[in-house]
């Protein structure tokens, strides 16, 4: 039996729609909310920071945890695995994942003219006209972000994109089941043979995906009729010796029969591949408004593995700190705004998990044990040698990891 997606406009009756289907095919609903659940849960990533892929948000330490990679490649093993069932209504965002070579997908778009939205979200969020086009505006910016990182189309209402599109404003829900019910009588969009193989395919470089992501690779992935493509496009000083690693990692995984390596057009520009170690201290973040010092710094700890983003601010601390959660926070003691001791206070009262290491010029007895006693995991001067800084980076992290081990 066939596949149905929804992709659907806010306030264009999405729900009533899908009772509709429900009522008249028997099909379960698999939404976001369930498909990041249990993405989340293989992953070990929270369910919020799953849901980040579908916005145009990127964490500023994706560089060097890979999250969005891993959330990805765990959500299409998700979804590769619920295709071997059938007979299933998927909706959200997470359904524009399914490779267009499963041809027994019914791929369905709802949506309805402006006036309508405007009116539905008027009268269900009591706001005016300004508010509810504010707030529809946003939300199709985030369908069009994601449609256009998967498809590069400017337009997620596209016809192209769907095998069809109905207009929820004039065309009853009730009407809408009607046509998606005599859509998938079709044979068309029955399971075939094909199909059958694309699904095993997509099931088979989801699970590639993870295992190299789980070794720190980050390449592209393709697999067809269980012959696996790896595209490097990123430069490396050694590629014969990564497509050596590359291929000894694939051919272990279930499904693939071959393994064929080659360069895409990023491996010709100037950024450097790199496997990420996620057992190193990944998630590092220095705070000092003297920006030549803590530069250097950052240099300073790469050089030694441990890569670090920078802000120079208390205020950017706390807003990052909101947004991606550190694990490690390196913080100066003395800075405008915001100083250092208001900032360990309030990432302890939010964030307890983040362990702050106090670095300060200009602290004082009396400073170093207001910061113990608000739960600094060290206070260090800026005087300290750099291989003593990376020892006190390092425990911080396997605290943080040994905590983590026990939940």
């Amino acid at each position: 039996m066939p596949v149905i997606t929804l992709f659907s406009g806010s306030y264009c009756n999405e729900k009533e729609v899908v009772q509709e289907i429900g009522l008249r095919t028997g099909y379960p609903l698999i939404s976001d909310k369930e498909i990041v659940a249990e993405a989340s849960q293989r992953a070990g990533i929270p369910e919020n920071r799953i849901e980040r892929v579908f916005s145009n948000k990127t964490s500023v330490f994706n560089r060097l945890t890979r999250e969005r990679e891993r959330s990805l490649a765990y959500l299409r093993s998700v979804l590769a695995e619920r295709l071997s069932e059938d007979a299933l209504m998927i909706s959200g965002f997470a359904a524009q994942l399914i490779p267009r070579e499963i041809s027994h997908v019914l791929r369905v778009c709802l949506i309805a003219d402006m006036s309508s939205r405007v009116a539905a979200a008027v009268q269900e969020r009591q706001i005016s006209d300004a508010e509810a086009l504010k707030i529809i505006h946003r939300e199709d910016e985030k369908c069009a972000a994601w449609m256009h990182r998967l498809y590069e189309t400017l337009d997620p209402w596209s016809a192209s994109l769907y095998d069809i599109c109905l207009p929820t404003d004039k065309t009853s829900p009730d009407e809408i089941a009607g046509l998606i019910e005599k859509s998938i009588d079709q044979s068309v969009i029955k399971l075939a043979s094909g199909s059958k193989q694309a699904v095993d395919d997509f099931n088979t470089a989801a699970n590639l995906e993870i295992a190299l992501v789980k070794k720190g690779h980050t390449v592209g992935v393709e697999v067809k009729e269980s012959v696996a493509t790896l595209t490097i496009n990123k430069h490396v000083l050694m590629l014969s010796r990564l497509e050596e690693e590359l291929k000894e990692i694939a051919i272990q995984v279930a499904g693939v029969t071959a393994v064929e390596t080659k360069v895409g057009p990023g491996y010709y520009q100037t950024d450097v591949y790199r496997r990420q170690d996620f057992e190193a201290p990944s998630k590092i973040l220095l705070v000092d408004d003297e920006k030549k010092y803590v530069q250097t710094l950052s240099k300073r700890l790469m050089m030694r593995e441990l890569d670090s983003a920078v802000v120079y601010d208390g205020e950017s601390a706390l807003e990052l700190a909101r947004e991606d959660e550190p694990d490690v926070m390196i913080l100066d003691l003395r800075m405008p705004g915001i100083d250092g001791i208001e900032v360990l206070r309030r990432v302890k009262k939010t964030h307890p998990a983040i362990e702050v290491i106090v670095l300060t010029s200009q602290g004082s007895e009396a400073d170093k044990k207001t910061c113990m006693e608000l739960g600094a995991f060290a206070f260090l001067s800026k005087s300290v040698d750099i291989e003593e800084l990376s020892k006190t980076i390092n425990a911080a992290h396997e605290k943080i990891s040994q905590a983590r081990a026990r939940q």
